[in-house]
């Protein structure tokens, strides 16, 4: 103790006590990896879909199939690009369990193309067949 009291006295300045800062630096980055891998993110990547505005929609209440119908009229089954034959194969399937089918195609999206999906999952014995929209305050 008497070195600390004889720096005072020879300089004339307090003596300069400082905090050790790792693991302040250890703990900001835990808590940055923490955030990091519980952040959930809803999205699906590569499948834009602008839906049609509907004054009147409900939210669907059970387990469903979503198909989706891009902007320039792709399928995709979940986020998986399929064909309408992948797609009538999966349906042929899942019909047992009876589910219901949301089609979630563009605004963009030809008429035909939905009836054609619509179509197909009635064929297969689909009867709970909806369509997704936006509400119009959106």
């Amino acid at each position: 103790m008497q070195g600390f009291s004889s720096f005072k006295k020879k300089t004339g300045l307090p003596l300069a006590v400082g905090m050790d800062t790792t693991p302040l630096i250890d703990i900001v980055f835990q808590l940055l990896i923490f955030f990091m891998l519980t952040s959930a993110f809803v999205y699906q990547p590569g499948i834009k879909v602008h839906l049609p505005k509907a004054v009147t929609s409900e939210l669907a209440s059970r387990e469903t199939i979503v198909v989706t119908i891009s902007g320039n009229s792709s399928l995709f089954l979940g986020s998986r690009a399929v064909t309408l034959k992948e797609l009538e194969s999966h349906l042929q399937k899942s019909a047992q369990s009876n589910p219901s089918i949301l089609i979630r195609a563009d605004h963009q999206t030809a008429l035909g193309r939905v009836v054609e999906v619509w179509d197909l999952c009635r064929a297969v014995g689909l009867r709970q067949v909806n369509i997704a929209t936006s509400s119009e305050k959106s």
